[in-house]
């Protein structure tokens, strides 16, 4: 009798690799065929799909004839530690042949037995992946990579030589071994090994290298620059290329001299890469429409593919902001200079040109190269304040052909934001402010005005019409991506909303489920606390030649155009419009994904470093000044929950500091990952993030930016019934 069973579909390389990456054991071709009830006639289709695959880079063989999607890791694997982050979590990349780092980035979460693993040792991990996410448990510790740290020298009363690390972790000080280099003076910040030696009294160190004074005003930036490894000097040829350029010929460009374009950036920026107009379209298909002008800098005319100041930037990967300076990614003859859309002077640009409807719905766009000449340098609060009716003398005369078309185009396109679901995360940003001794003056939150949204939305409608006018071409290009949050973190959410009777909904998620969430704890006590809980659940943004969309902004298709004087990953879009179009000099093509893929992993690398040194010397900074307020009560909030302690963060500064879990009442706390919580085993004594303390400030190290508090009203327990099960990871006891 004949079956009236269909035979199931033959699978796509999509299924193909979902199969792989979601199966925990090795999966060669039987197990692929299992899955797929491929069997006779199909099994040679099968064969040559999975070497088709292997073949365009998408699959790699692993052990035993399995196979792993590009980019994965095998189960077991030899990993080398790359970053601790400011929180103290581990990540480690893969070792290649050479012994450096490449791949994805894993999340150590659990160390096994022995101290937390540090810099550059190599540690044998089982690895498993949470959606884009990677996460590691240390099986052993395979070797451990000579130790050196980068400290403040001093003399102790005795005239013996000590050295201060600036890593916050390092709680004590390190003595130094054997003579000093004569050149080494108090105060000197030095480079130090760390020597063998007793587990009593101080470590010992060999100073290897002197840097010089750094105690005066700017040291704080100058030791962060030092410990995270950004490159400071330009290469001699590289700056005298710089040195060289000059005026961009008006040959092959649109003349917008006459229009009135428009810089609009912060107070204190000394860079203008973008320039903005906007005017209702004369279309009359399109009623309550715009045309949007984008103008950017020409940087791919004077930065060529190979030369000096392209090795350079590529290296440094963007610009380094810190609170008194930047480390800037080309040269300042450039960055301040011919690629800065100054005022009242001829300059060269990449230019987007979009329709929107009356909707903010994009219609068309084009691309071209031009020379343009800017009306007004505009400040946000300029702007704004011309948008209110109080104009200066700078916006008095642009009020009816600048400012009213844009804040009339932002308007549409702040619709069609709301109308795609975008987050709308409400986490205020701190700022320090330097004062003219090179100083902190003060601290505060930064400023968040209509103007800065108006600015976002074209820089981000702009970014939109150039990744899908390269997408219609099929040009390979840099993506700016952001996957959806992967599994386990989403399981982990499930389970702390629950606590507030929240839910998010089974299955496919999307932002505007997390809209919805944050809309209704909005105006509620637990409002920061569920906002910070939702943008840890959130994957990283990253740059990837392979696009997966932006879940963030609700887009399909996203790129970075718009900076690229401080951004290596505008250059390369730059460049890639540059040779589709036909625009002139300065073009790359790039025949597949696989050219960009280590550009990529690079940027997204070098764009991490750069947000954690930012980070870094905002906290040192801010304990620079409370640095003699020790002894002072504040208000906090609890930011963080570690199996360490509680990360909290000052409401009047925005300062954050631990609160070492030795300072909380006597007993054995558990750390509930999932809920945020450490919760006291004997008295039932819960500490949970979002929580608000009176704290004291008990001690402020400026050299690195550590400040310890402990919390003055602690919240009352309720002791546990014996033989109750209590779930979470349970903590040494401590006193």
């Amino acid at each position: 009798m004949t079956s009236d069973r269909k035979p199931a579909p033959f699978p796509t390389r999509e299924q193909v690799l979902e199969f792989i990456r979601d199966s925990a054991g090795k999966v060669g071709k039987r197990e692929i065929a299992k899955a797929f009830h491929i069997s006779g006639q199909d099994r040679p289709m099968l064969k040559k799909l999975l070497r088709e695959m292997e073949k365009d880079g998408q699959l790699e063989k692993g052990h035993r004839k399995s196979f792993r999607g590009a980019g994965d890791l095998p189960s077991v694997t030899v990993l080398r530690v790359s970053r601790i982050d400011r929180d103290g979590e581990v990540y480690a990349v893969p070792m290649d042949n050479s012994g450096d780092g490449e791949g994805p980035e894993v999340h150590i979460v659990a160390y096994g037995r022995g101290p937390a693993p540090t810099m550059n040792d190599k540690i044998l991990v089982k690895c498993d992946r949470d959606g884009s996410d990677w996460r590691g448990k240390i099986i052993r510790r395979l070797e451990r990579d000579s130790i050196s740290i980068l400290g403040i020298a001093r003399t102790d009363s005795g005239g013996r030589w000590r050295v201060k690390s600036v890593d916050r972790r390092d709680r004590d000080e390190f003595m130094v071994a054997g003579a000093p280099p004569e050149k080494l003076n108090e105060g000197d910040l030095v480079r130090a090994e760390v020597l063998p030696g007793k587990d009593l009294g101080l470590k010992p160190v060999r100073v290897t290298e002197v840097l010089g004074d750094y105690s005066g005003p700017g040291a704080i930036t100058d030791i962060v620059i030092k410990r995270r490894g950004i490159p400071e000097d330009f290469p001699e040829a590289a700056r005298r290329d710089a040195e060289q350029a000059g005026a961009a010929p008006m040959e092959g460009r649109t003349d917008l001299r006459k229009l009135p374009l428009v810089t609009i950036d912060g107070e204190d920026a000394r860079d203008f890469d973008d320039a903005v107009f906007a005017e209702p379209d004369e279309d009359p298909s399109n009623q309550g429409g715009f045309h949007l002008i984008i103008a950017i800098a020409d940087v791919a005319w004077y930065v060529r593919p190979g030369s000096p100041l392209d090795k350079a930037a590529f290296e440094r990967g963007n610009s380094t902001y810190f609170p008194d300076r930047a480390v800037p990614m080309l040269p300042e003859e450039l960055s301040n200079g011919w690629c800065s859309l100054k005022p009242r002077e001829d300059r060269p640009c990449m230019v987007c040109h979009v329709w929107i409807d009356a909707k903010g719905r994009t219609l068309r766009s084009r691309v071209e190269r031009a020379m343009m000449h800017s009306a007004a340098r505009l400040t946000y609060k300029q702007l704004q304040q011309a948008r209110d009716g109080f104009p200066d003398e700078a916006t008095d005369g642009l009020q009816d052909i600048v400012v009213a078309p844009l804040y009339a185009a932002y308007a549409a396109l702040d619709n069609y934001r709301k109308s795609r679901g975008v987050m709308e995360l409400d986490l205020p940003e701190r700022q320090v402010v330097i004062g003219e001794d090179g100083n902190v003056a003060r601290i505060q939150q930064r400023e968040r005005l209509d103007s800065h949204k108006l600015i976002e939305e074209f820089m981000i409608c702009a970014n939109v019409a150039v990744a899908e006018a390269l997408v219609k071409k099929r040009r390979p290009t840099l993506f700016r991506v952001h996957d959806q949050p992967g599994m386990e973190k989403l399981e982990a959410l499930h389970q702390f909303l629950r606590s507030f009777d929240l839910s998010l909904p089974k299955g496919v998620i999307r932002t505007s489920d997390f809209n919805r969430i944050l809309q209704a704890v909005a105006g509620q006590p637990h409002q920061s606390l569920v906002n910070q809980v939702v943008l840890r659940s959130q994957a990283q943004a990253a740059y990837s030649p392979d696009n997966i969309g932006h879940f963030g902004l609700a887009l399909q298709r996203y790129c970075h155009f718009t900076s690229p004087i401080r951004r290596y990953a505008d250059l390369i879009v730059h460049r890639g419009l540059i040779d589709t179009f036909g625009l002139g000099a300065g073009g790359e093509a790039y025949e597949s994904n696989e050219g960009l893929v280590g550009v990529a992993e690079h940027i997204s690398v070098t764009e991490r470093r750069s947000a954690e040194a930012e980070r870094d010397a905002l906290d040192r900074y801010t304990t620079s000044f409370l640095a003699d307020r020790v002894g002072a009560d504040f208000e906090a909030s609890v930011s963080g929950v570690t199996r360490f302690g509680l990360f909290v963060t000052l409401r009047e500064t925005g300062a954050d500091g631990l609160v070492p879990i030795s300072s909380l009442p006597d007993d054995y706390y558990h750390h509930e990952e999932a809920m945020h919580r450490l919760v006291g085993d004997h008295t039932g004594r819960t500490y949970r993030l979002g929580d608000i303390f009176s704290v004291r400030l008990v001690e402020a190290t400026p050299v690195t930016g550590g400040m310890l508090f402990e919390i003055l009203d602690h919240p009352k327990g309720t002791v546990r019934q014996r033989g109750k099960p209590h779930r979470g990871k349970r903590h040494q006891r401590r006193r």
